[in-house]
């Protein structure tokens, strides 16, 4: 792949992901511009969003575990609901296409996708090894207390969801425009 195809891709890419946002009908939008120069087919520009969902929520849970290392599975929980809302399309096709796959390829892809899906879930939270036979069945309650948790909550930013309510600090009056500027001064 030339340079300028991998841009032209990326930029298509990100028009599909705005296209999806926007209709929110869990289809895949191939009427977008440059989709149907830039993807094979359905299946690659499925694969195409399943990696960038992949990829968001991965650095989501980094975020996530690097405030809260202790709730591994509310960690967890928060990052796939917080990844949900940031790509709320592409979820939806994700979603869709797992329980309607057009062909045998995407039925196969699409299970390769959960199941690593879950496995980067329940891993994560701590609760299989890498190499865990349980890890898509936890991965499974993990993703449903996720999807639980995306139904009620907006996003959380990670200071937010875990913050100790014991360090919050009391917001100070703040002193008249004159009384600040005198404190400045004679700092």
């Amino acid at each position: 792949m030339t340079w300028k195809a991998y841009h032209s891709r990326g930029e298509t890419l990100r028009a599909v992901i705005a296209a999806s946002a926007v209709r929110r009908d869990g289809l895949l939008p191939m009427d977008v511009d440059g989709v149907t120069e830039t993807f094979a087919d359905e299946l690659d520009l499925l694969g195409a969003l399943t990696l960038k969902w992949h990829t968001r929520l991965a650095g989501q849970i980094e975020a996530m575990l690097a405030h809260q290392p202790m709730n591994l599975d509310e960690a967890v929980a928060i990052a796939w609901s917080n990844t949900a809302h940031l790509l709320p399309g592409v979820r939806l096709i994700l979603d869709h296409y797992r329980d309607e796959p057009t062909s045998d390829a995407m039925a196969r892809a699409m299970r390769a996708a959960t199941a690593k899906e879950r496995h980067l879930l329940a891993v994560n939270a701590g609760r299989a090894s890498i190499s865990g036979e349980g890890a898509r069945r936890v991965g499974a309650v993990l993703e449903e207390r996720a999807r639980e948790l995306h139904r009620e909550l907006p996003p959380i930013a990670p200071d937010v969801a875990f913050a100790d309510p014991a360090d919050a600090v009391e917001p100070q009056p703040r002193g008249s425009l004159l009384e600040r500027l005198r404190a400045f001064v004679a700092a």
